[in-house]
């Protein structure tokens, strides 16, 4: 299924539902108690509430509460008689912002204005910049959107990718394009799910430097509700596109931001968090068109000198 990428505004949160990053809300240091017990084929299953069914006793886990690490924003600020937005890219690519005013009292910056800004990895740029009464906080309402990696890139990986997943083992591909059962939007269009149980070891399909990562959610169903709960990892590759792995297992994530990671790295386990109707891993490789975050055709290493295109019931082995 699709998954989403944390972030929302004011907040900073990316649906992949939605294609937005909105802004992220603070993440206090509280710690939350949750629930772990094996179900009758043995999975272990993860829980806010306390027991399981049928009174069987299971293990009480803690749940830290951390910041985001990944901070992107557009900021409002004022100065003297000056009101001004700024955009902030604390990622390690490159992103483009879209900024849409909603309400406005300002002559300078009207309702209805659209604003687009590329910053580079640790930037901090004005957007726009209003003058008006010094006395005066005028009405400023505004949306803003955010897609990851340079609008310059272009899709040139080196060989196939490498299916995620143990050497010698094969899973069935469950949904792949130009089936959209829950891949309808440009940024899972050419996603692939794998349905792979969960727990089962996640490699990484190329190279490249980890610029977002998500560890700490244990939910997981088909309500919409879900969409912002996936645990991810997302990874930027030299061309400049990006590649999430979604769905991942509470708290398996083996990597950390900035850390670069080599073909075939063993870096998570799947899961079945997020938006998600059973286990499975959600993989996907993105450019930046400079509107959105968009997804793009993949092939995968096959047997000697192939490559594969995933369709929907393939059944995929490692190579």
């Amino acid at each position: 299924m699709a998954i989403a990428a944390q972030r929302r505004a004011s907040i900073a949160q990316r649906l992949i539902l939605t294609g937005l990053l909105l802004a992220l809300p603070a993440i206090g240091p509280q710690a939350q108690s949750i629930h772990a017990y094996r179900d009758a084929n043995g999975q272990w299953v993860f829980t806010d509430r306390g027991g399981s069914p049928g009174g069987a006793q299971g293990d009480t886990h803690t749940l830290p509460r951390v910041p985001e690490t990944l901070h992107l924003a557009v900021e409002r600020s004022e100065a003297g008689a000056a009101t001004r937005l700024t955009a902030v890219n604390e990622c390690l690519c490159a992103i483009t912002v879209r900024v849409a005013i909603t309400e406005s009292d300002l002559a300078d910056i009207p309702r209805g204005k659209r604003y687009s800004a590329t910053l580079e990895p640790g930037a901090r740029q004005l957007i726009v910049e209003a003058h008006h009464d010094e006395k005066a906080r005028p009405e400023l309402q505004f949306l803003w959107s955010a897609a990851l990696g340079s609008p310059e890139a272009a899709h040139k990986p080196p060989r196939p990718y490498r299916a995620p997943f143990t050497v010698g083992t094969t899973f069935r591909v469950s949904q792949a394009y130009p089936d959209h059962m829950t891949h309808v939007t440009p940024d899972s269009v050419y996603a692939v799910d794998i349905a792979m149980p969960d727990g089962s070891a996640v490699y990484a399909a190329r190279e490249g430097t980890v610029i977002n990562v998500r560890h700490d959610s244990f939910r997981g169903g088909v309500a919409s509700a879900m969409a912002d709960q996936a645990n991810l990892i997302e990874i930027l590759h030299d061309d400049g596109t990006i590649a999430v792995y979604g769905h991942l297992h509470w708290d398996s994530i083996r990597v950390h931001i900035g850390q670069h990671v080599a073909l075939g790295e063993y870096i998570a386990d799947s899961g079945n968090t997020g938006f998600s109707s059973g286990p499975h891993l959600h993989f996907a490789v993105w450019r930046n068109t400079g509107d959105a975050d968009v997804s793009v055709p993949i092939q995968f290493a096959g047997p000697g000198a192939t490559a594969l295109t995933p369709v929907t019931g393939l059944e995929l082995t490692a190579y």
